[in-house]
């Protein structure tokens, strides 16, 4: 019989190496699943094919992992290294392969009490034919196949074959945890099955909905009824066209999700990411594949920095063997053909504001919740929009909200949000966004906007997709917000409620932040930035981009942050190949010269803000001890504790403020230790030896502490000024002096900054109970950002200030004889 298994190998690795062309997940085993190659592997699969030996064969001795038709010998025994968990249909009729799995799991169990060095690992291995959960009405989608069925789905499914491998089993534990009797054996194989039950569960999620029959029990539910009937009470309107309303918002609103479309969509995308990106980057994937194994409901909040975002998350989530999730679109996306290609892909269109309109948000909710009921992952951009200026922007609460109250219903399955970090070495849209910032006005999204893109498409470097830290939502609740599961009153809206949104939508943009990757680009970008003639020598940037690898690696701003492994020779070289990447070597007779020209730079701005965050506290800890040039470590300390309320509002920093001290000690340590300072007796100096390094690594923070000086200088001056008026001369001043000394940035004067700025001195005392400013502690504190800025900025904020004192002056003054000329014609009357 081995001999004629051998022959039927033989003959179906021939349309097998010309069919099927299967992909990893993950795509390096070893390495992702920690696996030990000096002891022994057994690989398991779920039923009896050939089929998939031999495809799980090839890819083995791809990936460097041992082959699985050749046998382990241990102890001089001579063990399979591959078992089937069921028989399934085979070609070749024998014996119950279950019975013999459990022999061999023994067989394996038993070894290990003789070996005490022993480890044998155990890993699941399943081969994805296809990705289709099949439809509420259909019939269900065939798990095991004959081998005519087999090579009908070699044909159709062959490019869309994964192979998936799930963490491995240590038998040394199972032995010493639970001892290596046959009934361990029983119950591995009974483990395995359910594992691999959930596994493709995971892969293909539920079956997709009947459209129709949604409809239907969506409009029955005593909400949208409630909605309905209150809609019919408004002037020209009745039951039967408020019902119509209905109808046609839930079509307005609901996805079509279609798999074939998805595939389609597999290849399409396939082939824009090779056309377009050199290598798209992904880091933390196990986190999520874990929660889908757990049953978790995910939700993914991605940050939004392009169009391209819903569709290379996506794409990355069905290659990791996951289901693409419903994504919650801009209705100004649904534009033909867009819209129903989107729509087929899984996007579900909301409008811009819900406000006045009861009927359109009691659909929207209830469609949200019924999603999350029948256990379809679900993707939403926290922040409202597009960021036009790399930022994070402050996020919107309302998806989360709703999110929230499902969850309060009651659902089967936990939920756990799972931030997402999206960054790119170039953003298709930038230039817009540039324009957008200097005043024109946004596109609305069209056919010919497609088209034009199109035209772009070119190679744009690198993207990365990093997963952060998810955040488990029952739990979290359950320590911050333990009385979320009172019972609720009827319509009522619970108390607790508004703070947790608040909450968990902080943690997130935290979490996004976390998990920030450092490329070359936006890493030589922000140095060039932090040079004020954006240029620097060949052989300064190559030190400064050392130096800043060298602090994120010894002193990491979080354990999730990706950093190149390049050397920076090498990152230089590839930026320098990147088409408008605005990098530009110079030569003289002293050698190079690279810089940034105007325009360039503030492009650049953009990537450089995508991990402003990881600057800023090594930053601040340069800036205090460049302008002071000797300075004690407390003093150092006490600087950053008072400034840094007001950065981790802005940039959504991790640290809490006890935390802090720790971090910068690192900081102050990882500078002596590269020399750029020195350290005697608690006290740091100026090493003047590599002063020009520690004023790039100062750079980074100065625009801040300038936007902080500018307002807190208005408040002293005029301490009686009301927080809009505050904001807005604040966004004045920021303009001019923006211009007068050539700072990049279009966010510089963003009023929404210099609005949670002034939040932030709400919050933190320095106005009073009735919003009057507590003049001494601002004064305090702007005494110690004059300290850290140059005697030329503060000459031109003071001078803008006399400025727009003089036009207060001219405006009361006109206002005064306005007055004064009313009452004269009033007494001549």
């Amino acid at each position: 019989m081995s001999a004629l298994i051998n022959i039927y190998r033989k003959f179906l690795n021939i349309p097998l190496s010309l069919l099927v062309k299967s992909r990893s997940i993950p795509t390096n085993p070893i390495e992702e699943l920690e696996l030990n190659p000096e002891q022994p592997f057994i690989y398991v699969l779920p039923y009896t094919s050939q089929t998939d030996l031999l495809i799980l064969q090839k890819d083995c001795l791809a990936l460097n992992l041992p082959d699985p038709l050749q046998p382990n010998e241990i102890e001089g025994q001579i063990l399979p290294r591959y078992v089937f968990l069921d028989e399934g249909r085979r070609f070749f009729k024998s014996k119950g392969a279950k019975s013999e799995t459990e022999t061999v799991f023994y067989r394996y169990l038993d070894l290990h009490r003789v070996n005490s060095q022993l480890d044998v690992q155990l890993i699941p291995v399943s081969v994805l034919w296809g990705r289709a959960p099949g439809k509420e009405k259909g019939l269900p989608v065939l798990r095991l196949l004959g081998p005519l069925q087999r090579l009908i789905t070699m044909i159709w499914f062959g490019r869309d074959n994964f192979i998936r491998f799930s963490q491995a089993v240590s038998l040394r534990y199972m032995v010493e945890t639970h001892g290596a009797d046959q009934g361990i054996a029983q119950k591995l194989a009974r483990v395995a099955k359910m594992h691999f039950s959930k596994q493709r569960y995971s892969a293909t999620g539920p079956r997709l909905p009947d459209r129709e029959a949604m409809f239907n029990k969506l409009l029955q539910s005593p909400a949208i009824l409630a909605a309905i009937e209150d809609e019919a009470q408004k002037p020209k309107s009745s039951p039967e066209k408020a019902r119509k309303e209905a109808e046609k918002i839930l079509d307005e609103i609901a996805a079509n999700v279609r798999h074939e479309s998805l595939r389609t969509a597999d290849r399409l995308l396939s082939w824009l990411w090779n056309k377009l990106y050199q290598g798209i980057n992904v880091q933390y994937a196990e986190r999520v594949r874990k929660l889908a194994l757990e049953g978790h409901e995910l939700v993914y909040v991605p940050c939004h920095r392009s169009h391209m975002d819903y569709l290379l998350l996506s794409y990355i989530l069905y290659h990791q063997g996951l289901v693409p999730p419903h994504i919650a679109a801009g209705i100004n996306l649904n534009f033909w053909p867009a819209g129903p290609i989107f729509r087929s892909w899984g996007a579900f269109f909301i409008r811009r504001t819900f406000k006045g309109n009861r009927l359109y948000s009691t659909i929207f909710r209830e469609y949200l919740a019924e999603l999350f009921y029948r256990g379809y992952s679900v993707e939403y951009f926290i922040e409202g929009g597009r960021s036009r200026t790399g930022r994070l922007l402050d996020p919107k609460t309302g998806m989360m909200s709703m999110t929230l109250q499902a969850l309060q219903r009651g659902l089967s399955r936990p939920i756990s949000i799972v931030p997402v970090y999206i960054g790119y070495e170039h953003v298709l849209e930038v230039d817009t966004y540039a324009k957008e910032l200097r005043g024109a006005e946004k596109e609305k999204e069209n056919a010919g906007l497609v088209l034009r893109v199109i035209k772009k498409l070119r190679n744009l470097g690198q993207g990365f997709v990093n997963f952060g830290e998810p955040i488990q939502l029952n739990n979290y609740l359950n320590l911050h917000f333990p009385e979320w599961k009172a019972p609720l009153e009827e319509d009522a809206r619970p108390k607790w409620l508004n703070n947790a949104v608040e909450s968990v939508s902080k943690q997130v943009m935290v979490n996004i932040n976390n998990a920030a990757a450092v490329n070359a680009k936006n890493l030589i970008g922000s140095i060039l930035l932090g040079s004020r003639q954006r240029s620097l020598t060949k052989e300064q940037l190559i030190e400064q981009v050392e130096s800043c690898v060298l602090l994120f690696k010894n002193v990491p701003y979080n354990k999730d942050i990706t950093i190149p492994t390049e050397t920076a020779n090498e990152m230089l070289e590839h930026v320098l190949t990147l088409p408008r990447s605005g990098v530009i070597v110079e030569k003289d007779n002293f050698g190079e010269i690279i810089r940034l020209d105007r325009q360039s730079a503030i492009l650049m701005t953009y990537y450089r803000n995508n991990i402003q965050h990881l600057f800023v506290l090594p930053s601040l800890v340069a800036s205090i001890v460049l302008h002071h040039e000797a300075v004690s470590k407390d003093l150092i300390m006490q600087s950053v504790q008072r400034i840094y309320p007001f950065l981790q509002a802005e940039l959504f920093l991790h640290f809490a403020e006890d935390q802090v001290r720790a971090h910068i000690e690192d900081i102050l340590a990882e500078f002596s230790h590269q020399n750029i300072i020195k350290s005697e007796s608690e006290m740091f100096m100026i090493n003047r030896h590599r002063i020009r390094s520690l004023q790039l690594h100062a750079a980074t923070i100065r625009e801040l502490l300038q936007r902080y000086y500018i307002s807190l200088s208005i408040l002293i001056e005029q301490p009686d000024i009301s927080r809009n008026e505050l904001e807005k001369e604040s966004c004045s001043i920021a303009q001019r002096l923006s211009v007068l000394h050539g700072i990049n940035a279009p966010e510089f004067f963003d009023k929404s900054l210099f609005s949670t700025f002034s939040g932030t001195l709400k919050e933190q005392g320095y106005f009073d109970d009735e919003g009057n400013t507590v003049v001494n502690k601002v004064r305090d504190i702007e005494t110690l950002l004059r300290g850290l800025i140059s005697l030329e900025i503060q000459q031109t904020i003071q001078g803008a200030m006399v400025k727009m004192e003089e036009i207060h002056s001219t405006d009361e003054s006109k206002i005064e004889d306005s007055k004064v000329t009313k009452e004269l014609e009033e007494t001549v009357q």
